[in-house]
C-alpha cells in the first residue's frame, strides 16, 4: 500500500487507477486502504493467467463502494 500511496499522491481527483496483484490479501487490503484514505473502491476482476485487478477511483471526499 505504500507504493500505491506514493503513486496516487499527485494525481487529480476522479483519476482511476488499477492495482494488479497476485497476493490474495490484496482483495482485503485495497478496499481497506480506500476506506482509510477516502477513495472509492470500484471493484475487483480476475486477470487472465492469474491474479486480480483492483480498481480505485481517487477522491477527496468520503469513500463509497460501488457494486
Amino acid at each position: 500500500m505504500i507504493r500505491l500511496a506514493a503513486l496516487v499522491r499527485d494525481r487529480p481527483e476522479l483519476t482511476t487507477v488499477v492495482v494488479l496483484a497476485t497476493d490474495p490479501a490484496a482483495a482485503h487490503d485495497v478496499p481497506a486502504w480506500c476506506r482509510m484514505r477516502g477513495h472509492t473502491f470500484v471493484g475487483t476482476r480476475a486477470e487472465p493467467g492469474g491474479g486480480q485487478a483492483h480498481e480505485v477511483r481517487l477522491s477527496r471526499g468520503p469513500a463509497t463502494r460501488h457494486p
